[in-house]
């Protein structure tokens, strides 16, 4: 019978052969999964024979994630600032680049946060996680998405203080609020064309890019937020690493103050955030 250690060196081969970047984190996670323990206890059990079942599942597994299906996908979600969060196709998979925005977010108290374009909801649930005193709104224009973050929202326990509704943008939004965040769709029409499969052929368009110089966006909330903002409330929004000085005028021209570009951990431009005047 085949041990998991048997199983996971014919897994690394295969997703190597397949081109997979990280082949031997990719295999270990899978395996993890088809035998149902945490990834963490993996090599106490590598000795040990697989059962027929999960010889079955990871092997499965080993074949999607061959055929360039993100991990995520294969295991029902991905980890985001500390908390589990299910991922589908209907949205996009959560980046640690993103944890950046939130973490600058948590720097200043608020009581009432907007994000939009929710998505799985990683960003506006890990704030309202991390501040129980808050009410959040989240909006989108994908039911799937939407229904994603309801379910997000309900496994971490936040629901009672989330509302979810569909909107283009702030078409639907109602009230001020403390603080607006968003991880909108900006990869240009250019840059679509040199995603990876996982990216490309995985995650919806709606949520990647909105065509053209992928800044239309921005153009839209950094004109828009002031109506949705109280005096002193901010506006922090990813952006692509090429985007900043760009995203940041228009956060001027909008009105904002203590306009700032901030890096993610590779050293990128990756958040632009600031303060609407009192």
């Amino acid at each position: 019978m085949t041990t998991a250690a048997q199983a996971l060196v014919v897994g690394v081969r295969t997703l190597r052969a397949a081109g997979i970047e990280d082949a031997p984190r990719d295999a270990r996670i899978l395996l993890a999964h088809a035998i149902g323990i945490k990834t963490s206890r993996l090599t106490l059990v590598m000795p040990d024979p697989l059962t027929a079942e999960a010889a079955t599942r990871f092997s499965a597994l080993i074949e999607r994630r061959a055929a360039r299906q993100p991990v995520s996908h294969l295991i029902g979600g991905r980890e985001f600032y500390g908390r589990w969060f299910k991922v589908t196709p209907q949205v996009l998979d959560p980046r640690p680049e993103t944890e950046e925005l939130v973490a600058l977010a948590l720097q200043q108290d608020f009581q009432s946060v907007l994000d939009l374009g929710v998505g799985s909801g990683c960003i506006l649930l890990s704030l309202l996680a991390e501040r129980p005193a808050a009410q959040g709104v989240g909006v989108d224009m994908s039911e799937g998405a939407l229904q994603v973050a309801a379910e997000n929202g309900k496994s971490i326990g936040v629901s009672p203080r989330l509302s979810l509704s569909k909107s283009d943008w702030f078409s639907a939004v109602t009230g001020r609020f403390d603080l607006i965040v968003s991880n909108p769709p900006y990869i240009t029409e250019t840059e679509m064309a040199q995603l990876s499969p996982e990216v490309a052929n995985w995650e919806p368009d709606l949520a990647l890019t909105p065509g053209g110089d992928g800044l239309s966006p921005y153009r839209e909330i950094t004109k828009t937020a002031p109506n949705y903002l109280h005096a002193g409330g901010r506006l922090i929004v990813e952006i692509g690493y090429r985007q900043g000085a760009d995203v940041a005028a228009m956060f001027t021209a909008g009105g904002f103050e203590q306009v700032a570009i901030s890096q993610d951990m590779s050293g990128k431009d990756r958040v632009v955030r600031g303060v609407l005047p009192s």
